[in-house]
């Protein structure tokens, strides 16, 4: 899981304009279409991993969502064993109630790091998808420009990337050099804006579920019903 998290970091933060610069060195996108297809092949291990832990979540959950009903029959026998005057079974159920309580916060530990991994995955998915959107909307925008260097017979050497392009004095080359940084940077900027909104939405709802647990607790001491 963590060498997947840190592959998919490694994409994430992967320099888009070096790769530019890089294919209009090279004078062909394979440098663009590599990185794609990484991209795409890492998203299908985030969707698999994710599927994976939320399903982990999942029965975590209803495991736990089990021993705490269970904890509450142990405990309502419990009082019921001590109004009989039951003595013994009332020790023997409060010792299985324990071993239960055990059980339940074990499960709980888990299920909240799992729930952790879960959002970790999900948050990676989005940058990336992002980060995919952004260079397969400027593939085509390269591979014009590639097409119009190898018209105007701009050797391999002249291309020493988008500046120099921008200050060889050939206006068309310079429009659509400008045009490609323009697109980059205001998809990577969308693309920055979407994943800090996704990161403020996990922090929201982290808060609300606390804030609920923390009310849910002073409502039971204050003998309220939910």
């Amino acid at each position: 899981m963590a060498s997947l998290l840190e592959k998919v970091s490694t994409l994430i933060s992967a320099n888009l304009h070096a790769l530019v610069d890089k294919a209009l060195k090279s004078n062909s996108i394979a440098v663009i279409d590599q990185y794609i297809r990484q991209v795409e092949d890492s998203l299908e291990d985030l969707e698999d991993a994710a599927a994976t832990i939320g399903g982990e979540v999942k029965s975590l959950k209803r495991k736990l969502g089990d021993y705490e009903q269970k904890a509450g029959e142990l405990d309502r026998a419990i009082d019921a064993f001590l109004l009989e005057g039951n003595e013994a079974a009332a020790v023997g159920v409060q010792s299985k109630l324990n071993s239960t309580q055990r059980l339940i916060e074990t499960y709980r530990e888990q299920a909240t790091r799992q729930e952790a991994e879960y959002q970790k995955l999900l948050d990676a998915k989005v940058k990336l998808e992002a980060r995919l959107a952004t260079m397969k909307q400027q593939r085509e925008e390269l591979q014009a420009l590639l097409e119009l260097a190898k018209s105007k017979e701009i050797s391999v050497k002249a291309m020493k990337g988008l500046d120099d392009l921008m200050g060889s004095g050939d206006s068309d080359i310079s429009r659509i050099a400008a045009s490609v940084y323009a697109r980059l940077d205001k998809a990577s900027t969308a693309a920055e804006i979407r994943a800090t909104n996704l990161d403020q939405q996990i922090d929201d709802v982290l808060d609300r579920k606390a804030i609920n647990a923390q009310l849910s607790e002073r409502r039971k001491k204050l003998g309220l019903g939910e």
